[in-house]
Parts: structure tokens; C-alpha cells; sequence
């Protein structure tokens, strides 16, 4: 081993006759630096280079090891040292106080040099291996990130302003990225193609799939009001694509000129209509998309009224569970859906729609989904 590429090993004691020892045992593979004190430790332990292990004995006066295993603990600095204890006591809870401290391992007195090196050597080939792990999952997650806002661009950077509607999105991903998709086609001020999707699975395949389905939905325009070809146009495009996964998906477009909404979907929850005539489910589903090559799709016109609201979603909505691992279920969202005012504002009904979720779910913020969440709430206006 080169001198540039010797690990540096602190050995503390506060007996020269166990630092010599050690010393012998170590030098000729290690660089070794010694401290005869808690508190010269701590001191020598900042000297750059850091060292790699630190050897530390348990009895010590003024400042013992457990003491100065916890100070190392706490210091950002020096915490991933691995610090193995040098000590003449055998005791359970001996040992186990150290382990609470943060200590990886024991070193009985007297020494076996033997023992001595393969401890030694042990803990410095595992705090490599951590190191390595720690840099991987560094570069994994600066991915992930920028997978994330790769993602988060393929979706609208904001709603269209359509005379007559009040439309809000909300977008939840389980985790940095997801397989959940919206987005709209403008085709001019009174007429909107609005397509929710939702691919199987979760993770970076999830969401490379969503975004072969930003690409494949742009050229469907053409036809934005016919629903049916639209699918028919998306499960071309996808089929022979992927062999794992699975796309459902509702489109909806609506014409605010003649007050009609031309509704299809592809394996995908039912759209919900709801106004004077109370909560609809309308369901008008052929085969999902990315998988049959012959799958055709049919499409369902209705009326519109002023004060009608429209929901598209993905099914992570009512299969969100409560803590007994009860679904939120269409049950419950009819009996939300009922429960609204019709003077709600499509954001509002969004926002409120996220909170009985998280009610019901009982997470924090910061709780992991069971999966993705989308949602696209329209709100016909009433005058």
C-alpha cells in the first residue's frame, strides 16, 4: 500500500504501554495518530486528513470514551467515523453502552494483534462500502430529481382560460416520479379536449411511459372532438411500446357553444357529472391502451348545464386507505360530492378533495401515498 493511499487510524488511550502495543500492530499497514486524552482526541480528530477509524479506550480520566464517542456522534464532521472501543471490560452492559454511544465494535485487553488488524480492517472495508452506497444513492436521487423536473414539465404550465368553465388540476405523485398524466387540448375558446391517464405501476418506467403519452396525446388534435378516435389514436401509438405496463385513460371534450360533453375512457374510473340532477357516474370504457392492437373505443355525449360540475381522476383516489385499511371507495366520494356546495370554485373543491383524502388516509405530508393522485375538476358556470 502507497503512503498517499494509508488509511489514517487515531488510536486514544491513556496508557503508552496499550498505544505502543497498538501502534506495533498497526504501523506498517496504517498511518497512526495518537492521542492520550478524551480531549486531545478531540483535537486530533480535526486534523485533516480525518481519520479513517479511531481505536478508542473506554477508561479514561477527566473525560472518559463513552463520553467522547457521544461528542464525535454529534459532530456532522466526524459522526461517520467508525469507532471501535479498546477496553479490559467484559460486561454485557459494558458493551451494550458503548453500542448506544455509537460505537461499531470491541477490542479486548490485552491485545491480540491478530484480532487487532481483522477489526481494524473490517470496519474500514465496511465504512468503504457505506461511502460507496451513500455516493450511489447521492447520484440516484440527483436523477430522480431531475427526472422529477423533466416530468413536471410534460405537464400543463397552466390551465386554460376557457369562458364559461372554472378548471382545476391537482397532481400528487407517490414518490419524485409517477405514472399519472393530464393535459388539455385547446382547440379554440369554446371547445376543450381534457385527457386524465394513469400508467400501471409506479417509479421511472411509470413515468418514461407518461411521457411517450404527452407525445402520443399532441397529435391527436386533429380530431380533439371526437373522444373515441382520440383513444383509438393513443393505443395505436403506445401498442408494441412496452411490455410490462398498462395505461388507462379518460378523455372529455367539451362544447361550451352547444353545452355538450362527449365523454370516453379506456380501462379507466368512471367520469363523475353531478348538478341538479345530483352525482353521475358516467362509464363508457373499451380495453386500456398499450396492449391490444384491435381494442376500439366508443364515446357518450351529454348535456351541459350551467352549475354542472365535472371530476376526472385517476384511481389512486378512491383507493386511498384509512388506517384500518379501509378504501375511501365510490361510496365515500359520492357522499363528499354530495356534501359540496354548488358555489364552490373548481380550486376549492380540489383543495378539499386532497384534505378528506389526507383525513381519511390519516398521513402527515410527509407519509408516502399508496399511489399516484390526479385530478381535473371543471365547474360549467352557472350564469
Amino acid at each position: 500500500m502507497t503512503q498517499v493511499n494509508q488509511k489514517t487510524v487515531l488510536v486514544v488511550d491513556d496508557a503508552p504501554a496499550n498505544i505502543q502495543i497498538v501502534n506495533s500492530i498497526l504501523k506498517d499497514t496504517y498511518k497512526v495518530r495518537v492521542a492520550t486524552s478524551g480531549s486531545k482526541a478531540l483535537e486530533l480528530v480535526k486534523v485533516i486528513p480525518l481519520p479513517d477509524l479511531i481505536l478508542l479506550d473506554v477508561v479514561m480520566p477527566e473525560m472518559d470514551g463513552y463520553e467522547v464517542c457521544t461528542r464525535l456522534k454529534l459532530d456532522p464532521e466526524t459522526r461517520d467515523i467508525p469507532v471501535i472501543f479498546l477496553t479490559g471490560q467484559t460486561e454485557v452492559e459494558d458493551e451494550t453502552k458503548g453500542f448506544d454511544v455509537g460505537a461499531v465494535d470491541y477490542i479486548h485487553k490485552p491485545f491480540s494483534p491478530a484480532v487487532v488488524k481483522a477489526r481494524v480492517q473490517t470496519h474500514l472495508t465496511l465504512r468503504g462500502i457505506r461511502e460507496q452506497l451513500s455516493q450511489q444513492l447521492l447520484a440516484i436521487q440527483k436523477e430522480l430529481e431531475t427526472a422529477r423536473q423533466i416530468q413536471l414539465s410534460i405537464l400543463p404550465s397552466s390551465i386554460p382560460k376557457i369562458a364559461g368553465l372554472d378548471i382545476a388540476a391537482r397532481y400528487v405523485p407517490m414518490t419524485s416520479v409517477a405514472g399519472d398524466f393530464y393535459d388539455f387540448i385547446v382547440v379554440d375558446e369554446e371547445h376543450l379536449g381534457v385527457l386524465v391517464a394513469d400508467v400501471s405501476g409506479h417509479g421511472m418506467p411509470a413515468a418514461l411511459i407518461a411521457s411517450m403519452i404527452k407525445i402520443a396525446f399532441s397529435s391527436q388534435a386533429s380530431h380533439a372532438a371526437d373522444p373515441a378516435r382520440v383513444l383509438l389514436g393513443l393505443n395505436e401509438a403506445l401498442c408494441g411500446k412496452f411490455e410490462h405496463h398498462f395505461v388507462t385513460a379518460a378523455y372529455v371534450f367539451i362544447d361550451i357553444q352547444n353545452r355538450t360533453l362527449t365523454y370516453a375512457g379506456a380501462g379507466h374510473p368512471p367520469l363523475l357529472l353531478w348538478g341538479a340532477e345530483g352525482v353521475r357516474s358516467i362509464e363508457e370504457n373499451g380495453l386500456f391502451l398499450g396492449k391490444f392492437s384491435f381494442a376500439t373505443y366508443t364515446s357518450k355525449e351529454l348535456p351541459l348545464t350551467p352549475g354542472d360540475r365535472i371530476l376526472l381522476y385517476t384511481d389512486g383516489i378512491p383507493e386511498t386507505t384509512n388506517p384500518a385499511g379501509i378504501e375511501f371507495g365510490a361510496d365515500g366520494f359520492r357522499q363528499f360530492l354530495e356534501n359540496e356546495q354548488t358555489a364552490t370554485s373548481a380550486t376549492q373543491f380540489a383543495d378539499r378533495l386532497l384534505e378528506e383524502l389526507s383525513l381519511w388516509s390519516g398521513r402527515g405530508s410527509s407519509d408516502e401515498l399508496d399511489d399516484d393522485m390526479t385530478i381535473v375538476a371543471i365547474h360549467v358556470a352557472s350564469h
